[in-house]
């Protein structure tokens, strides 16, 4: 009914950019349309009732909406969610990937670079809050409070999966092809392609084509380049605490790696810099990646970070109960 309302007064948000495969899914699935009002970076849409269901990650927007902390806008819980895991229409997001040449010419750097995430991984969501503060020293877009905010949703992400199943610490980093599968689906439905070419090759792409599961275990062999650069999604925060965490406690040395983060938000994506060769790995959505071997790239996903969506809609309970 909430979704139905808010879709028949044109007042559902999202804010593009690929973002927005999963409410157009959503709509699908109730037999609604699939247009949405572009929101801005900001949750002022909501908060002024522009928009009456805002598109918000769980451990970004959401936060920001419900909390009264600095640059909060203290709705608590007058605020309720419809959960893309729930409704079965989730989209896998943050994961590692480089390039598949890279990846054949120095699988153990790969291996390397995956295990020792995984492992930066592994301890931020056991300690979300140090993890936070790692995060805030390296530099920060938002404030420290929301920072831990973010760390303890994010850590919800990596350890439970789309059906809400617990994914013990030696699984973090683990592909579950039904989960990406269902990625590459809705990805096929929803992605908008001018290209003939690259429209006919996104609907031909098979799992194997963007994932592969051989560069999740090292078992020490000698890294073939050392000296290695990450290209983020974004700026700065604990969406990305892991490869902090990794840098930090000197997890990339151990593996003989010496490892540079570089921001992404920038005017180059993070999957055109690691189809150029800028930079050896990135962090993005896994239906971008879809989207750029679709245009002609040869990328490969090598972890998979976050085991269920983080985008939710949110609401004002208040605008439903008259």
């Amino acid at each position: 009914e909430i979704i139905k309302k808010a879709s028949g007064e044109n007042k559902v948000g999202n804010w593009g950019l690929g973002n927005e495969y999963e409410i157009q899914a959503l709509l699908s699935k109730y037999g609604l349309p699939t247009d949405y009002i572009t929101m801005d970076f900001t949750m002022d849409q909501i908060d002024q009732d522009t928009i009456t269901l805002a598109s918000a990650m769980t451990y970004n927007e959401l936060g920001l909406i419900k909390n009264s902390y600095d640059g909060g806008y203290g709705y608590g819980d007058e605020i309720g969610v419809i959960d893309m895991n729930d409704e079965g229409v989730a989209m896998l997001e943050d994961m590692l990937f480089c390039t598949k040449a890279f990846a054949e010419a120095n699988p153990n750097t790969v291996k390397a670079f995956t295990t020792a995430s995984m492992k930066g991984w592994v301890y931020a969501c056991e300690h979300p809050d140090e993890a936070a503060e790692i995060v805030f020293k390296y530099g920060s877009s938002v404030s420290a409070d929301h920072q831990k905010y973010m760390a303890s949703e994010v850590a919800k992400l990596v350890t439970t999966d789309t059906k809400g199943n617990s994914v013990p610490a030696a699984n973090v980093g683990q592909m579950d092809d039904e989960a990406i599968q269902q990625t590459l689906d809705l990805a096929k439905q929803y992605i908008k392609i001018d290209d003939a070419t690259a429209a006919e090759k996104l609907q031909a792409l098979t799992l194997d084509d963007i994932r592969s599961k051989d560069y999740l275990t090292y078992d020490g062999g000698a890294v073939e380049k050392a000296d290695l650069k990450i290209q983020l999604k974004w700026l700065p925060q604990s969406q990305f605490m892991g490869y902090y965490v990794a840098l930090d406690k000197g997890y990339y040395t151990e593996v003989g790696l010496n490892v540079e983060i570089v921001s992404g938000g920038g005017d180059v994506s993070e999957t055109v810099a690691v189809n150029n060769g800028t930079v050896d790995f990135g962090v993005t959505w896994v239906s971008n990646l879809i989207n750029a071997n679709a245009g002609g790239m040869e990328l490969v996903e090598v972890a998979q970070v976050y085991q269920r969506s983080g985008l939710v809609l949110c609401y004002k309970k208040s605008q439903f109960t008259k």
